[in-house]
């Protein structure tokens, strides 16, 4: 659990738990994105390459060309998801927010509760957002950029376009004026998000065998689940969860067989 002390501690809070500035959010966010797509990166595709390759969901990998186009499309991502916060939280705006001090001021079972309620939110925004990005009107304008990555490595997590990083970055905008939420609940937002993302986009399956029919794993988003919609740019939508394509008929009916395909490859 977190102590009171631990989370009022000036010294973490200076830079990771409490930035100040656009710079400060920037850093943060780039770091994350830096640190974990290039330690994942580093791992599957240099270190472990020839040892997993046989598990690869998809495997072939993609080229050199394939990673720069990633990278570089990632970096204007980073700067609208530092740039979003900043302006709500750093100028008069953050006013009409409901963004509050003192992670325990409402109460600690309000501090814990909101947690999963956000990833909720997100999911459920994110679904929406993405299926609608899917219309053929909208498709080029704001999702190819994301799609040209049919065979996704790490660096894709936030490949996006400039108008889909904007929609993508609406869930801040939405978030912090509709629900009370502090320093804290943002931090681990932006950290599991991220880490979800480069999962998601990471080119294997860590998630065991039958994972994806047990009564748990059928609601939860997978790496195979999430190559797939890449691959075939129809079709599983959702985020951290599976319950909206569950729900409205869009996962795909070659899901389950593809991630038993997967995880029962033999070295």
């Amino acid at each position: 659990m977190i102590s009171q002390t631990f989370i009022t501690n000036p010294m973490l809070c200076n830079f990771t738990i409490n930035p100040t500035t656009f710079s400060d959010f920037l850093v943060l966010i780039s770091l994350r994105y830096f640190l974990l797509a290039g330690f994942a990166f580093f791992i599957c595709y240099v270190w472990l390459r020839k040892k997993i390759t046989y598990a690869k969901i998809q495997p072939a990998f993609p080229k050199a060309a394939d990673y720069r186009r990633e990278l570089l499309n990632s970096l204007t991502t980073v700067i609208i998801f530092a740039l979003v916060p900043s302006l709500l939280l750093l100028t008069p705006l953050r006013q009409y927010t409901q963004f509050y001090t003192g992670a325990y001021s409402l109460g600690k079972g309000y501090f814990w509760f909101i947690f999963p309620v956000i990833f909720l939110i997100h999911d459920t925004y994110f679904y929406f957002i993405h299926r609608l990005m899917h219309h053929p009107r909208l498709f080029n304008f704001f999702h190819l950029t994301h799609h040209r990555s049919t065979n996704p490595s790490p660096w894709a997590a936030f490949a996006f376009s400039i108008p889909e990083a904007i929609l993508e970055a609406g869930i801040v905008v939405v978030l912090l004026f509709c629900i009370p939420l502090c320093k804290w609940h943002l931090f681990v937002f932006f950290l599991v998000l991220m880490i979800y993302n480069v999962y998601g986009h990471l080119g294997w399956e860590l998630y065991p065998k039958g994972f994806s029919k047990n009564f748990i794993g059928k609601w939860i988003n997978t790496s195979v689940n999430h190559n797939l919609h890449h691959r075939y740019f129809k079709g599983n939508y959702g985020l951290y969860f599976l319950w909206w394509d569950r729900w409205l008929g869009t996962i795909r009916n070659d899901y389950d067989e593809q991630f038993e395909e997967v995880k029962n490859r033999i070295k």
